[in-house]
């Protein structure tokens, strides 16, 4: 492989300036475009020799045969230029989104001569007002349900109102008491009109004065003793207390913000962007982003507020933005999302109080829908054929493999090391058939990986040798052969430890696949498949190969590999804890006079063993139930260990 793009620029070609720069393939496709303040020293990055680059910067800059570039004049212009030309383009390396364009929203046509409320899903109604979105249609048409008892304004079609007022008959809505708009002839435009503001006002920020001023009116209806209004104002307190419970206040009631939750691993991520006005959550909406190029949290970060703010209205962008983590240029955004709204924006990162609690809402809720992405995918009938037919073209295997097992070693410090086996069948878990190995003596890794997979190996020795007699002796007998003089033929039952998997996948690199070769050569298993996938750049080692393979970060065969990791390592962390657990548990046990109610106690006031041999016999007895011999009892007994 040459060192040397054919296309790099010659030194001295590109400009220092702020700009915008995109490579373009040998069909002339935009594969990537990105932003720079200078422009040389962003692009020198790409002309890197190549085996310093990340594998997949790597494999673009080679997929790529041409860059260009063009000059601005500040940086917030490349901002502007680098948004318009991903939405003219859609680069396949730059980060791409799966938005659901389908969340409902509640929409107040203000446009219309009397305009009503609907339900939506289309976000480009002329003259609309919208509130949300929300996460489902139902959310809406409650939150419409109990608004109108309060501000009773227009609901039906256009052509039922048209007839109505054509007519003088009231629409069908408004004869059920469904439509409060002229079409009902109760009030006039002018009047609904009137509504529809209020209706508005309260929407955007929950004016307490509607609170207020209901509430006088009924206690003066009362005391006027006109039970029947009072008990319609009551009705339509309670509707507003209903839509206020259904949105929390969250912060402050004078903050308008827009707080983003991200989780995200090498391959995807997930974004809970949550709609915060006059402290109230109006809105959340969720977005899976699928990564082709390794990218830091905040280059994320600066891509989302792009593609979010990109084609907003200035009433939709807040005044305060609420991230993770701040972008390189959050001072450039800032200064383009305060002209975009007409006042200033600021771009923070949540550090304490209840926007940090709010943030680490946000971020849960997106690495659950992360979880739930990686899940759906590997769960979807489609996906995992296509994910075995591609594992089995991209490991070069005669067949798809259709039962893998994974392995993966957790310790801590060196001690207490333990290891893990998944086993995968047709793409899906088999949780049944999970195993858990302790590892006793070992010197690394690479060790524990080799002595834990010569040990499952035996297994399927053993079965060949006992002709599957499984280890507690299981067996079947041929009924049919049992009513016969014929010997009983026995068909021994095989041992779900014993089946023969098609593909091994260990968590690590070279050394690690090198070391699970090596068990499987000293086990005389060469015919089983084996590769390693590395966490940090995701790449697929295969044994005896200095390179290692690249699978495209949308595959459904590195999704495969990378959820059948996780579940390895998931599974050797829990096993792990509850051997600590164990562990702990039995140290306390041998103390005399403690039992598993005190243990508990113990555990849960000082937090760990260690932290309790550091305390002194005063501070074990002021718990509870201990008193002073039992305290020196216990402090001489940990001291001693």
């Amino acid at each position: 492989m040459a060192d040397q793009l054919p296309y790099k620029p010659k030194q001295g070609e590109i400009p220092t300036n702020p700009g915008v720069y995109r490579f373009r393939d040998r069909d002339g496709r935009v594969l990537y475009v990105g932003k720079a303040k200078n422009l040389r020293a962003r692009l020198s990055n790409y002309f890197a020799p190549l085996h310093t680059l990340h594998e997949r910067t790597r494999r673009m800059v080679l997929t790529a045969a041409s860059v260009e570039w063009t000059v601005v004049a500040s940086d917030v212009d490349a901002l502007q230029l680098e948004y318009m030309w991903i939405q003219e383009f859609s680069p396949p390396f730059n980060v791409r989104y799966k938005d659901d364009k389908s969340y409902p929203y509640m929409a107040i046509t203000l446009a219309d001569e009397a305009p009503r409320v609907i339900v939506t899903r289309n976000r480009r109604i002329k003259g609309a007002k919208y509130f949300g979105p929300y996460p489902k249609v139902w959310a809406v048409h409650d939150t419409i349900d109990l608004m109108i008892k309060v501000f009773p304004i227009r609901t039906c079609s256009d052509s039922s109102y048209k007839k109505a007022m054509a007519t003088g008959r009231p629409c069908f809505p408004g004869q059920i008491g469904r439509c409060g708009g002229p079409c009902s002839m109760k009030v006039s435009i002018e009047e609904h009109r009137a509504i529809v503001d209020d209706f508005v006002a309260f929407m955007s920020g929950g004016d307490q004065r509607f609170t207020r001023d209901l509430t006088r009116r009924m206690r003066e209806a009362s005391a006027a003793m006109d039970y029947e209004a009072a008990a319609v104002y009551r009705d339509k307190l309670q509707a507003i207390d209903a839509v206020l419970n259904k949105s929390a206040l969250v912060l402050s009631a004078d903050t308008d913000a827009d707080l983003f939750g991200i989780a995200e691993d090498e391959l995807a991520a997930a974004v809970q962007h949550f709609v915060v006005r006059r402290g109230r959550v109006r809105g959340v909406r969720a977005t899976t982003i699928e990564k082709e190029l390794d990218i830091s949290g905040a280059e994320l970060v600066d891509q989302i507020l792009q593609r979010t703010y990109g084609e907003a209205s200035a009433v939709d962008i807040p005044r305060q933005v609420l991230v993770p983590s701040l972008p390189d240029d959050a001072r450039d955004l800032e200064q383009w999302l305060s002209e975009r709204r007409g006042r200033r924006v600021s771009i923070q990162v949540a550090q304490r109080g209840r926007k940090a609690d709010l943030m680490r809402t946000a971020s849960l809720n997106a690495q659950q829908a992360l979880m739930l992405h990686k899940t759906r995918r590997t769960s979807d009938y489609v996906a995992r054929t296509q994910a075995l037919t591609d594992l089995q073209e991209a490991l070069g295997l005669a067949e798809a493999p259709l039962r893998i097992e994974g392995f993966d070693v957790s310790h801590l410090g060196g001690t207490n090391v333990v290891a893990s086996m998944v086993v995968f069948e047709d793409g899906l878990p088999r949780k049944d058939q999970y195993r858990s190995f302790k590892v006793s003596e070992t010197t690394d890794d690479t060790d524990s990986l080799y002595q834990v997979l010569s040990r499952r190996l035996a297994y399927l020795d053993h079965h060949d040798e006992t002709d599957g007699v499984s280890p507690n002796g299981s067996e079947a007998t041929d009924a049919a052969a049992s009513d016969s003089d014929e010997p009983v033929v026995t068909i021994r039952r095989r041992p779900r430890f014993a089946y023969r998997p098609q593909l091994l996948v260990v968590d690590g690199g070279k050394p690690q696949v090198e070391a699970a070769a090596r068990a499987l050569g000293d086990a005389g298993h060469g015919e089983i498949a084996l590769c390693g996938i590395a966490k940090r750049l995701e790449e697929v080692w295969l044994p005896g190969e200095d390179f290692p393979v690249i699978l495209p970060r949308t595959s459904e065969a590195l999704y495969l590999l990378q959820r059948l990791r996780d579940e390895a390592h998931r599974f050797a962390i829990t096993h792990q804890r509850k051997r600590r657990k164990r562990d702990i548990q039995t140290v306390l046990a041998e103390i005399p006079g403690l039992g598993g109610a005190r243990i508990r106690a113990l555990l849960r006031h000082f937090g760990s063993v260690t932290a309790l041999r550091a305390a002194t016999p005063d501070q074990i007895e002021e718990l509870p139930g201990i008193g002073p011999k039992l305290a020196s009892t216990i402090h001489a007994h940990l001291s001693g260990r």
